[in-house]
């Protein structure tokens, strides 16, 4: 019992050296060699950009970035890259800042631990802490979607002071719940179809997305408009062979830089990102109740279901959003959107992130 328990010890202490002592090291800054500048097999949206590989916290992190100014760090989500931003990167380094974008660990051309939990958020943060010093900044603007909003949010929680403000798009910040670990949680709401249930379990959720194909499991994602919960029955996931008609701001260039990346790499790194939520409970005890105290803004789209969890409209538009992020300006809900917003409203999220950050 001593000797697992000095084992836990070793390993926690591993991990918050990840928040801690993290060390960078850059590689020259280059254009993408395949396109002169624009991106292999991309939708047209990198023209200007400049891609380089930063050796951070133990892995290697390829950047994204352009423009000159204070640094916005855009920060994606799941199952998305560095891309998910083109069009805000296009659009903060015309306004006066350096818009820079990491594909995450275990995304894109960036290193994929095998490990699941080399996934926890304090690696997560602690990649991001490497790469802000690697950037030579003491503090950044943090932009963040989807997975990339939580881990935002964490880094704001334990590093604030690397934090300059925050916007936050689709997931809200919310406490830690002491009594429930977080997929215990969901499944008591939704059950064991539910999309983050269904990916807890290694290999299986792999399994569906090859029989599927690349190319179709990354348009039943991006194409999911619906506030209703998101289900993978254990049945399948419909037929491989189903086309579905993609929206207006997202294309079929689009699909293929994203699903080049996804065949590369596979899906493993960013479900493992799902399979780490109860370690991150676990690991997190410490910040129960903490509060975010970095100035913040938070958009959503009123079709997301982020938005259509049980409680979370009474949490976001009453007394408890703001209770826990007391330092919370503005809450925008966007008639009509979905989930991935800041592709489907590209210039009016470039905007509303500007209209905050030039404020300080």
């Amino acid at each position: 019992m001593m000797h697992i328990r000095h084992e836990m010890v070793d390993f926690v202490c591993n991990l918050c050296s990840h928040l801690c002592c993290c060390r960078a090291v850059s590689e020259p800054e280059t254009q993408n060699p395949a396109s002169g500048g624009e991106m292999d097999g991309g939708g047209g949206g990198g023209e200007g950009i400049t891609h380089r590989t930063v050796a951070v916290n133990g892995i290697n992190m390829h950047v994204a970035e352009k423009g000159e100014g204070p640094v916005v760090l855009l920060v994606h989500g799941f199952p998305e890259l560095w891309y998910t931003w083109r069009h805000q990167i296009h659009g903060l380094a015309a306004r006066g800042f350096r818009a820079v974008a990491p594909d995450l660990r275990g995304f894109g051309d960036t290193d994929a631990p095998p490990g699941v939990s080399s996934y926890s958020i304090f690696h997560l943060v602690g990649d991001l802490v490497a790469l802000i010093d690697s950037l030579g900044q003491d503090q950044v603007f943090v932009v963040g979607h989807d997975w990339g909003a939580m881990v935002a949010w964490s880094l704001c929680m334990f590093r604030p002071e690397k934090v300059r403000a925050v916007v936050n798009l689709s997931v809200a910040f919310t406490p830690r719940k002491p009594a429930r670990k977080s997929v215990e949680y969901l499944r008591s709401l939704y059950g064991d179809d539910y999309y983050v249930c269904r990916f807890q379990e290694p290999g299986a959720a792999e399994a569906e997305f090859a029989r599927l194909g690349t190319a179709l499991v990354l348009e039943k994602f991006y194409t999911y408009h619906s506030p209703d919960p998101l289900f993978i029955p254990k049945e399948g996931w419909g037929s491989p062979d189903t086309e579905i008609p993609l929206p207006s701001w997202l294309s079929k260039d689009d699909i293929k830089y994203y699903a080049s990346k996804f065949e590369k790499t596979g899906f493993t790194g960013g479900l493992n990102y799902y399979r780490c939520l109860d370690l991150n409970w676990e690991l997190t005890a410490p910040w129960t109740g903490a509060h975010i105290k970095v100035p913040a803004k938070f958009i959503v789209g009123d079709v997301d279901l982020t938005y259509h969890t049980p409680g979370i409209q009474d949490y976001i538009h009453k007394v408890g959003f703001k209770s826990y992020v007391p330092l919370l300006e503005e809450v925008v809900v966007m008639k009509g959107v979905g989930h991935f917003i800041n592709e489907e409203k590209p210039h009016e999220i470039t905007v509303h992130i500007y209209n905050f950050i030039k404020k300080f």
